[in-house]
């Protein structure tokens, strides 16, 4: 790969086969698949989905849902609670495409119906033990009381409940993954029961994190999901056990500007404002902020015994047991990271480039 300054790399490939996973299993559930966005921000890419015949998406930002209204994409959920002061914004949205809104209290029902101009679908944002956002799963009362509002205001139509199950990344391993599946599943159709006896007989349930969706098979009782890692993966998805190293789609390619052999080190062009500062830990404890892997045959091989061990702003520090590796690496060469974070590395990057070299704008940071 020829480049001067690091550089995302994706292999299209591995991406398509991350999609059709997830995709073949949200049609053998007979449920809609309304990918997350957020993880690739690219409207290229994005058309790789829709070739595949996926026609609703989900953002996190009323920026990226202009970004990717204006590529073409008419049905979008914005899947953070709304924020009131980008009312206009919103306006404008709705104008043009399906908008689907996240509400979580009365006072954000009041300030749309007084503002709102166009009809948008509406969804009661729940919280099912991540803690992070959303009104708990069995505060019944409170739900019910803002379902009313919302069916009762103006352009705004009560589609369903919503959750993000986003406690499955502190699973350790699938048979965890499953736990938070089953328990998200079940609270959901309970608090779905408890709206039928209030007379709300077709609210929809939509769920979406990559753990959960990666790894369980049974969806049957919910409507869409919404997973948004799993196009590129990374390392913490595979510590969890939701995705194996094989399924990652993404690498850095880093510059080579150093190396020292009393401590078979290597230091390379790409640090903390390429990968992030998030880490994981292996097995005996070390802080790990990326692997390294070799680009061949236009696919991805991990390299033993190798790995970011330190990263400052700028640059990163490649530890090495691999002496074959070290020896044959030398200054100007480029080293292929693998992301510990894919969504905040992505993010952090204003273009990607595929094996073959096409470069990929990330047109909706």
């Amino acid at each position: 790969m020829n480049t001067i300054e690091p550089t995302l790399i994706v292999s299209k490939n591995l991406v398509l086969k991350n999609i059709n996973k997830i995709k073949n299993k949200a049609e053998k559930n007979g449920i809609r698949f309304r990918p997350h966005f957020k993880t690739h921000q690219s409207v290229e890419i994005g058309e790789w989905l829709r070739v595949l015949g996926i026609n609703c998406i989900t953002v996190s930002s009323v920026r990226m849902a202009e970004c990717f209204a204006k590529a073409g994409w008419i049905d979008i959920t914005i899947a953070i609670p709304v924020n009131i002061l980008e009312i206009e914004k919103m306006n404008e949205l709705a104008k043009k495409v399906q908008l689907n809104l996240l509400i979580e209290s009365i006072e954000t029902v009041r300030t749309l119906e007084e503002k709102l101009k166009h009809s948008v679908k509406v969804w009661i944002n729940i919280d099912t033990g991540y803690h992070r956002d959303g009104i708990e799963w069995n505060e019944t009362y409170k739900i019910i009381q803002i379902a009313t509002h919302i069916h009762n205001a103006k352009n705004m139509h009560l589609t369903g409940i919503l959750t993000h199950a986003g406690h499955s990344y502190k699973a350790r391993n699938r048979t965890e993954i499953i736990a938070v599946h089953e328990d998200t599943i079940n609270k959901m159709v309970q608090l779905q029961e408890e709206f039928k006896r209030e007379g709300y007989n077709n609210l929809q349930i939509s769920v979406g994190d990559t753990p959960t969706s990666s790894v369980a098979d049974d969806f049957s009782l919910v409507d869409e999901i919404r997973p948004g890692n799993f196009v590129f993966y990374d390392l913490k998805q595979v510590q969890i056990g939701s995705c194996t190293e094989e399924e990652i789609a993404i690498r850095l390619a880093c510059p080579v500007i150093a190396k020292y052999d009393e401590r078979k080190e290597i230091l390379v062009d790409g640090g903390a404002i390429h990968l992030s500062k998030d880490f994981i830990l292996d097995k005996e404890g070390r802080t790990i902020y990326g692997y390294i892997s070799q680009s061949l045959d236009n696919e991805f091989s991990k390299v033993k015994d190798t790995y970011v061990s330190a990263i400052s702003q700028e640059h990163g520090t490649i530890k090495t047991n691999n002496n074959n590796f070290f020896q044959r690496t030398n200054i100007g060469d480029i080293i292929y990271i693998i992301p510990v974070h894919a969504c905040l590395t992505t993010n952090s990057m204003s273009k990607l480039k595929t094996l073959s070299g096409k470069e990929i704008q990330a047109t909706c940071r």
